[in-house]
């Protein structure tokens, strides 16, 4: 897969005063901390950190010199960037950006989307050159509800919501619940040789979710090397006479996260259960065992994100294991 990014293609010079080219390896430095200067003024609850900018560098699906883009200074800051990412079968591309707070209002984040949707529709073109399946091109980008003028953006540029996530939280004080699993599963916390047992796993139990695709060796790997993960605070659930995972619970703690929130928060990354193990409790027993090792990390909160209209029934689950809603986001999609 490869297609052209023509000079015209990106954001003007001289009606952005940025000058624009693609992401590299030099970049790094100065693109994280265009992310964090941002960060420190709209308050994300999660945003890019250094490692996952070298991942997007890393990335063979989406090449950067056509998936990314920075938006330089006169003096070569960094003060604006867009990416797109999208999976050769899949039927949408997801798009992310910034702009450096100093710089909005200038119709800077209106130039960064609208290369976002040239490079979508290529990249849509290019995926059905290639033989994959040909689907109407379409573009999804995720907001939270704080963020307004993210909101006004997108819909003065044709978006519209088509979901909304509830960021959920369970204080780890006083009694935490009991939920053992059935005999003939047994827990293990997560090491290298589950990797890609609980990555078939994953696609097997996030086949009936909105917006999910498979995730390939790539992916998963980024996934599984996220900066933030932690696998001692993650585990599977294990079909002992199978060998199965019939189910996994994947945790991120973020430190500088923790500085900036004023508590320590144990995330539940993934949780999913296989259809044919649904209905047992692992779900339970996996929060469950989760909240026991965060508690021994030394966290304060167990939080996680569930799709409002999830069809396995999530969010209730997460409303009896304690957890109440504390933050919504929505995710934005415009046809192209």
């Amino acid at each position: 897969m490869s297609f052209d990014a023509e000079r015209d293609a990106m954001p003007d010079p001289e009606a952005t005063g940025l000058q624009w080219r693609p992401a590299t390896v030099a970049d790094l430095e100065g693109w994280a901390a265009l992310i964090a200067r941002t960060a420190a003024v709209e308050h994300p609850v999660w945003y890019e950190k250094r490692g996952d900018l070298v991942h997007i560098l890393e990335s063979t699906k989406n090449p950067p010199p056509t998936h990314t883009l920075l938006g330089l200074d006169d003096d070569g800051v960094a003060r604006a960037y867009g990416r797109i990412a999208k999976n050769p079968d899949g039927d949408k591309a997801t798009g992310m950006a910034c702009v450096d707070p100093e710089w909005q209002q200038r119709g800077i984040g209106s130039a960064v989307l609208l290369w976002q949707e040239e490079q979508a529709r290529r990249r849509f073109a290019a995926d059905a050159a290639a033989g994959h399946p040909a689907t109407p091109p379409r573009i999804r980008i995720q907001t939270e509800e704080q963020h307004e003028h993210q909101v006004k953006l997108l819909m003065g540029h044709g978006y519209g919501a088509v979901r909304w996530f509830n960021e959920m939280h369970r204080p780890l004080e006083g009694q935490l619940p009991d939920a053992p699993l059935p005999e003939g599963l047994e827990l293990r916390t997560l090491d290298a040789s589950l990797f890609e047992p609980v990555r078939l796993a994953h696609n097997d139990a996030f086949r009936d979710h909105w917006g999910s695709e498979p995730r390939d060796g790539e992916s998963w790997r980024f996934t599984i090397e996220e900066p933030t993960g932690r696998h001692d605070l993650s585990a599977v659930v294990i079909d002992g006479s199978t060998g199965t995972v019939a189910g996994y619970q994947l945790t991120s703690h973020d430190p500088d996260s923790a500085e900036e929130r004023g508590f320590k928060e144990g995330y539940t990354e993934l949780l999913g259960v296989r259809r044919a193990y649904r209905g047992r409790g692992i779900a339970q027993a996996l929060l469950a065992d989760a909240m026991r090792r965060y508690v021994t990390a030394g966290m304060d909160v167990a939080s996680l994100d569930v799709d409002s209209a999830n069809p396995t029934g999530a969010l209730q689950l997460y409303l009896g294991m304690g957890y109440t809603p504390v933050n919504r986001s929505m995710t934005w999609e415009k046809m192209l």
